[in-house]
């Protein structure tokens, strides 16, 4: 069984013999800490590779470059328990580009993980090697408890203000994360939390594709037992947070999925973060959305402007999932953030540095004998 005792709180950054310091994850940090310092975070995930450079700023950052490519690393991995070679050759080709921008924006720390395809393929070992061969980029395989941990970090602060514990999930290519919170203070408290293999990615491909000509009742019979894979992932859960639920549920999505369907709510003819990222959508809108998109056919799912080609496959497996959360969950409102592990490991990174540029500045203080 699953070990999903609560995941732990962001480490600070310790001194070390020689008056350095590094960050809880090994990463080396540099003498001083500065407002024009850039900072990276890597994301490679079962369906995307996404980078975000920033720079600090008084209690937060600024956005200096970003990146996102669909790569699809884990297409095919449900069948064949490993990561193609046109898959690798995809993700490889995103991540020389994400190397180029590190070189060019002169980073001074960064951090690059890799998710649940590298988890569970068999040549994820041997993939990470080639990366750094051929990128430099070296990927920190990170366990789903780290993944839940940056993804609350990275987009906590957009919960609603309430009373009680609130949930916050991730729906990714390869799994979904869900984490029960106590919010408050810089970082909110984790009561429990839990990883299920099943995102937009591995869930499709479980069920397998449909056909532009797949009929109706097939197409709701393929919704349907999605929707009964994940809802028996999530059945341990479930009881386990019944008693934390309080009258006021609060809930906050990260993922593709959900700023997918609030594009949709909003009927907007592109993708736009600056109106989705912190929006708030009635949790009945987005299961309607979720049954009006698992009932249309690929080609008409295509036509959607904020859908397309790229995810008119992968979209359903995301609705399933959603919908499963609110059987859960059932909060009344649902917060849609475009934000999540990247935010996560940036926060991390540059409190790391700051905690660090404190320990040398203690350290050198008592060595010169002062109080």
């Amino acid at each position: 069984m699953a070990d999903h005792s609560p995941p732990e709180q962001p480490q600070m950054a310790a001194s070390t013999a020689n008056g350095t310091a590094q960050a809880p994850d090994g990463w080396l940090l540099q003498q001083h800490v500065h407002y024009r310092q850039a900072y990276a975070a890597i994301d490679l995930g079962t369906n995307n590779c996404r980078l975000l450079i920033a720079r600090p700023t008084n209690e937060n950052f600024i956005v200096i470059d970003a990146f996102s490519r669909v790569v699809r690393l884990g297409e095919g991995l449900a069948q064949t328990g490993r990561l193609s070679d046109a898959a690798m050759d995809r993700a490889v080709g995103a991540l020389k580009i994400c190397a180029d921008k590190l070189k060019r924006r002169n980073v001074h720390l960064a951090r690059s993980v890799a998710t649940e395809a590298c988890r569970r393929a068999s040549n994820g070992s041997l993939f990470i090697e080639r990366v750094q061969r051929e990128t430099g980029i070296k990927l920190d395989v990170i366990s789903a408890q780290e993944e839940a941990r940056l993804a609350v970090l990275g987009c906590h602060i957009l919960l609603e203000d309430g009373i009680g514990p609130a949930m916050i999930f991730d729906i990714g290519g390869g799994s979904t994360e869900l984490v029960l919170i106590e919010p408050g203070g810089p970082v909110p408290r984790i009561i429990d939390w839990q990883s299920v293999p099943w995102g937009v990615v591995s869930l499709t491909e479980t069920v397998g594709h449909e056909s532009d000509d797949t009929s109706d009742e097939a197409r709701a019979e393929r919704y349907a037992e999605m929707r009964r894979i994940v809802s028996g992932s999530f059945a341990e859960f479930a009881a386990r947070i019944e008693r934390h639920r309080a009258p006021d549920l609060r809930l906050l999505g990260t993922s593709g999925t959900v700023t997918t369907l609030a594009s949709v709510h909003l009927e907007l003819p592109q993708y736009d973060r600056s109106v989705i990222d912190g929006l708030i959508v009635p949790s009945e809108s987005m299961r309607d959305i979720a049954t009006r998109l698992s009932s249309m056919a690929p080609p008409e799912r295509r036509t959607l402007p904020c859908i397309g080609n790229e995810r008119a496959d992968l979209v359903v497996a995301g609705c399933a999932i959603l919908e499963a959360i609110l059987d859960i969950w059932p909060a009344p409102r649902l917060g849609v953030a475009d934000r999540g592990i990247r935010e996560g490991i940036l926060r991390s990174l540059m409190a790391a540095d700051v905690e660090g540029s404190h320990a040398r500045a203690e350290l050198k203080r008592t060595r010169n004998g002062e109080a």
